[in-house]
């Protein structure tokens, strides 16, 4: 019999407890997700994105003077260091994926920081510069995959009104940069989520937040996290008319295949975040946007969710972020190709926010594993083997 201790496996991790915060709670049984004590139903239509980093870096909303500061420090670190561009350009060449050049970008934005005299801290100065240049880096990219030059940022939007003009070149209407922000705050911090996990993971080591930052977009761009609203709307495409969505979904279901869009870890009722976008999704395109795709996407979901409800009864499995998600950022006439680097554009709020957080309590993460591999092996010279 072994004298190892015996270690209890959590496959997961899931049900372990690693951080306490007052960033967000993530209540899944009871469909409620909190930001900084706002449930986001309270917050995400209201607050600008600004707003949002502040209370969740300082615990409070910016008064006005507070928050003019604050836009100003972000503003003058959107543009972009020679370097970044330069790194931009090449892998433009190549082809490469945007979530491969937002995580190589990433890595060069603490080059060319500009230092504030009120901001002595580098590593705040540095969530910063991560926060204002994540939508730089991927609307420069983006132009650049497309044969065009990248666009200055404006000083004088905000910044999801920045982004959109950054990839178009024009500036968008009241209605887009809203849905936007919209967006941004929902999914600004979501608990110990992965990407937020490898962010505290790293920070704990006492490194620093870039390299923390830069960890967490690695992990966003895995299907399993960050890479699934692009094909919760490929399905609706494919679909093409309501008459199309039970025989589609039936055959998806009955071969095995998750239906992107629905379901989800942690929730076990609907994701509060979906019900946001929703509302927003609808404003959008009932205001001049593609009527029979917001339709049509009404009725996947309902459909999915009633298939759902009969092949799989007591999994409560309801509609998630990614499918509204999808939605709405096609309503702003985002590629599918940004719906992740979106995605992190709004996450990076809440990783710099856990960040800042694992910096200030400074203990190493450091979970254990159980060794399952054998204990009785000799060494073989290798003229014996």
């Amino acid at each position: 019999m072994s004298n190892v201790p015996q270690i209890t496996l959590v496959p997961g991790l899931e049900g372990v407890v690693a951080a306490e915060t007052r960033l967000s709670s993530v209540e899944g049984k009871a469909g409620e997700l909190i930001i900084a004590g706002f449930p986001v139903e309270e917050l995400a239509g209201r607050a600008t994105f600004e707003e949002t980093i502040y209370l969740l870096w300082h615990d409070v909303l910016p008064g006005q003077g507070q928050l003019m500061a604050f836009r100003e420090a972000l503003s003058v670190r959107r543009p972009l260091p020679r370097a970044t561009l330069d790194l931009l350009r090449a892998a433009a060449s190549e082809r490469g994926p945007v979530m491969d050049a937002l995580r190589m970008a990433a890595g060069t934005l603490s080059i060319g920081t500009p230092v504030d005299a009120l901001i002595d801290d580098e590593f705040y100065g540095d969530a910063l510069a991560l926060v204002a240049r994540l939508p730089t880096i991927v609307a420069a990219y983006w132009r650049m995959l497309n044969g065009k030059e990248p666009v200055a940022p404006d000083p004088e939007l905000s910044h999801a009104a920045n982004y959109l003009y950054m990839l178009t070149g024009e500036v968008p209407s009241d209605e887009f940069a809203r849905a936007l922000e919209t967006y941004l705050n929902t999914v600004a911090d979501h608990g110990l989520n992965a990407s937020t996990f490898a962010a505290r993971l790293i920070v704990s080591t006492r490194s620093d937040v870039v390299s923390a930052v830069v960890g967490a977009i690695g992990a966003l761009k895995g299907p399993l996290h960050g890479g699934a609203p692009g094909p919760a709307l490929d399905s609706v495409f494919e679909i093409g008319e309501a008459g199309r969505a039970e025989p589609y979904l039936r055959e998806k279901i009955e071969r095995g295949e998750r239906l992107m869009g629905f379901g989800h870890r942690v929730y076990k009722v609907r994701d509060p975040r979906a019900d946001v976008l929703a509302a927003a999704a609808e404003r959008l395109y009932t205001s001049g946007g593609d009527v029979a795709l917001y339709e049509l996407a009404l009725e996947v979901e309902k459909t999915a969710l009633r298939l759902l409800a009969t092949y799989k009864p007591g999994r409560n499995l309801k509609t998630n972020v990614e499918f509204y998600t999808a939605l709405l950022l096609h309503g702003l006439r985002l590629p599918t190709g940004l719906f992740t680097p979106t995605f992190a554009i709004g996450r990076v709020a809440g990783w710099t926010g856990h960040c800042m957080e694992q910096r200030a309590q400074d203990r190493l993460i450091r979970p254990q594993s159980r060794y399952t591999g054998p204990r009785d092996r000799y060494w073989v010279p290798l003229e014996k083997r």
